[in-house]
């Protein structure tokens, strides 16, 4: 029987790819993110028959961490094989390149695509080479724990705290690899309030919520809490709400094959038009747009 390949789709993944117009409209606010930003970010348990074929190679730098099992990839003619507590960064190439997880010891991997205004010079000082091949390092406790923290700040919304806030973390978690015994597991304190605020959004998605509503959830005035909100936030209630519905949107149209109307209903609009034009408007794209883009190489 045929072994079929496949990128993703393995059972516990987690996975945030960003559209391309996320990013920016992030740097037009603040020029500092265009230096370096994660465009997708994921983590695969055990991805039995994972494997991808990258003919022209990838314009982003992919780190990936092996945590268990094995894997292997091969950039040009050169193969490297891929083991427990071993990680390799692959410098933007365009180059073919190619990579999977072994057949019978698949692994299991955290790993971020990212990219930056200049990421020749950024390699280059880091030395960061297209056949260094892999490196080990010792359980990376800091490295997962920012992993998780990339992965839960952009999970929040693509507001621009949570984008400028994920792009902090980056720098940090790459240090935990390049630099494995300079950094420390130090974290900001997270503000309790809003974040059960946004916890709430995220589980009412596909309902229609107040500020009134909102406020009365932690015992706030509603102008006291919209004051709050957006000063931890940088967006109004309502809006970083509206942010949310149109991320899960985003999931749905990257995972599923929903229909337009189907994916507008189960985050809480009863009019397909409406929602196509709030999506292009936020995304730039329309919803069967990026759909499209999913067709297009992610890790």
């Amino acid at each position: 029987m045929k072994t079929v390949k496949r990128r993703d789709g393995f059972a516990g993944q987690q996975l945030i790819s960003l559209p391309d117009a996320v990013w920016k409209n992030a740097i037009k606010a603040n020029t500092v993110l265009s230096q370096l930003y994660i465009t997708h970010i994921g983590y695969f348990p055990k991805a039995a028959f994972h494997f991808r074929d990258r003919k022209n190679g990838c314009t982003d730098n992919i780190l990936i961490y092996c945590t268990g099992g094995k894997g292997w990839y091969e950039i040009g003619n050169r193969r490297f094989e891929v083991g427990v507590n071993e990680f390799v960064i692959i410098p933007a190439t365009s180059s073919h390149l190619r990579y999977g997880s072994d057949d019978h010891h698949p692994w299991t991997i955290y790993w971020v695509h990212f990219s930056g205004k200049d990421m020749d010079t950024f390699n280059r000082n880091f030395n960061i080479g297209p056949f260094d091949g892999p490196r080990h390092i010792h359980a990376n406790e800091n490295g997962i724990e920012l992993w998780n923290d990339m992965f839960q700040s952009l999970k929040m919304g693509f507001g621009k705290d949570n984008l400028g806030k994920a792009s902090l973390y980056l720098y940090h978690f790459i240090a935990t690899f390049v630099y494995p015994d300079k950094v420390s597991g130090e974290q900001d304190a997270i503000n309790d309030r809003i974040n059960e605020t946004i916890r709430y959004m995220q589980q009412q998605v596909a309902s229609t919520l107040t500020v009134e509503d909102l406020a009365r959830k932690i015992d706030l005035s509603p102008s006291h809490f919209s004051s709050l909100f957006k000063k931890a936030t940088g967006m109004s209630p309502l809006n970083y709400f509206i942010h949310l519905k149109l991320q899960k949107a985003c999931l749905l149209l990257y995972t599923t094959d929903m229909k337009i109307k189907d994916v507008a209903v189960a985050i809480g609009y009863d009019d397909p038009f409406h929602f196509s034009r709030l999506f292009k408007k936020s995304m730039e794209v329309s919803p069967e747009r990026y759909r499209g883009l999913r067709r297009k190489g992610n890790i």
